[in-house]
């Protein structure tokens, strides 16, 4: 009886060990499984990375952010629309950068907050990423990467440029005077020359139109006339020609850009500083304005148009800093450029596409001559941790100055020492 009881037990012990070794050695397959699939292709999350840009009313924005997490196992982009009030964004992003934050990686930034957002160590130097991954600056557009370098160092790519252009009445100027201009081999003063010839053509009243109000479109005229201020004392006295010329309207110093492309549009003007954006409102409104895109040509302006639109950086804050430089690789390259200039009409920051065919045929002014021309002659306002400061010294000094005739020295002296800071 009790050799029984005894083999009942070891045999209940046998039955308990068993299943204990079963449990354990389940358990140890199951773990080594877990282990396997986290490092598996497909079966880790995504990096999220997020984007702080304006809202885009074209397709491009979005079609290049999937393309790029098409392309990505371990980076996925998530866009943070802000606002396209450029005032109310740049509070917004300062507000975030200034407490350290680092809810947004990658930035989108308007090419006058770089220098302030580098100078205050909100942003990354980008060089050693340009240096591994082989890019160099003069792949870009040339205004745009000096709009974003700071005391030397590169921080930012381009986003999408915008440029200075000179529109002339192709109807009016002669060929030989066009071709000239398309070239941009001419001068300020052989602008001046053409406007006295030709005004009065065709029914124009005015030989050439800029902006000179006192806004930060007189900024940007300064910078081109002084080209990005080599020469500030003769950009300022040609200024002032263009803005006592008989040629010129009697108001030109409240001029912005409505009050320019307003005056070429009706055929009041046979040359007019303006942005590419006036080449569209021609174009899109043919049966509303005088002017038709047929008797309107582009050219650079004489020392180069000053570059607009935005730029791309990291958050310096950003954990994830490998990632934001791989989406602004992206982005600011071949493949993101080319569906933003083909999706949303934008202009390549990267210069090889300026000879793409498929971007060719998605933008109207890139089969201008003149107009390619210009995007390989751009110059940046001035990059500066405190821009505003710098930009309003330049305006109250310019506009003075223009207003008067007088006091061209003392301008020039306050106008260097703001942009010397």
């Amino acid at each position: 009886m009790k050799k029984k009881k005894f083999l009942s037990m070891l045999l209940a012990l046998s039955v308990f060990v068993f299943l204990l070794t079963g449990c354990n050695s389940n358990k140890q397959t199951t773990t080594q499984n877990q282990q396997e699939g986290a490092d598996a292709p497909g079966t880790t999350e995504k990096v999220v990375l997020k984007f702080a840009a304006q809202n885009d009313n074209t397709p491009a924005t979005q079609a290049a952010i999937d393309a790029f997490n098409g392309s990505q196992d371990k980076y996925e982009v998530k866009w943070v629309e802000m606002t396209n009030d450029s005032a109310q964004m740049h509070d917004q992003l300062l507000t975030s950068l200034s407490s350290g934050s680092n809810e947004y990686d990658i930035l989108s930034m308007d090419v006058v907050w770089a220098g302030e957002f580098a100078g205050a160590g909100f942003i990354a130097p980008i060089d050693a990423y340009m240096s591994d991954a082989g890019l160099t600056k003069d792949q870009f557009n040339s205004g745009s990467i000096v709009s974003g370098n700071f005391k030397g160092k590169q921080y930012t790519l381009p986003f999408f440029p915008d440029l200075g252009l000179l529109y002339f009445r192709s109807d009016i100027v002669s060929d030989e005077d066009a071709a000239k201009l398309i070239s941009g081999d001419y001068t300020y003063t052989d602008l001046a020359a053409m406007s006295e010839k030709y005004t009065g053509q065709a029914g124009t009243k005015y030989g050439f139109l800029y902006q000179s109000k006192q806004y930060e479109g007189l900024t940007v005229n300064v910078t081109e006339y002084t080209k990005s201020f080599a020469d500030l004392k003769g950009g300022l006295e040609q200024m002032y020609v263009f803005t006592t010329a008989s040629y010129s309207p009697k108001d030109i110093l409240n001029y912005m850009e409505g009050e320019t492309h307003t005056n070429f549009e009706q055929g009041n003007a046979v040359f007019a500083r303006n942005w590419p954006y006036q080449f569209g409102r021609i174009k899109g409104q043919e049966d509303g304005v005088t002017v038709k895109v047929d008797q309107v040509g582009i050219a650079p302006l004489p020392n180069g148009g000053s570059v607009g639109g935005w730029l791309l950086g990291i958050n310096k804050n950003s954990k994830n800093a490998e990632g934001a430089w791989e989406f602004i690789q992206f982005l600011a390259g071949p493949e993101g450029q080319k569906i933003m200039s083909t999706q949303g009409g934008y202009l390549p920051g990267f210069n090889a596409l300026l000879e793409d065919q498929e971007v060719i045929a998605g933008n109207d002014m890139l089969s201008y001559e003149g107009f390619k021309n210009a995007l390989s002659n751009t110059i940046a306002r001035p990059v500066s941790p405190e821009y505003s400061k710098v930009s309003d010294t330049i305006q109250i000094e310019a506009h003075k100055y223009l207003s008067s005739g007088e006091g061209l020295d003392a301008a020039v002296e306050a106008i260097q020492a703001a942009i010397a800071q």
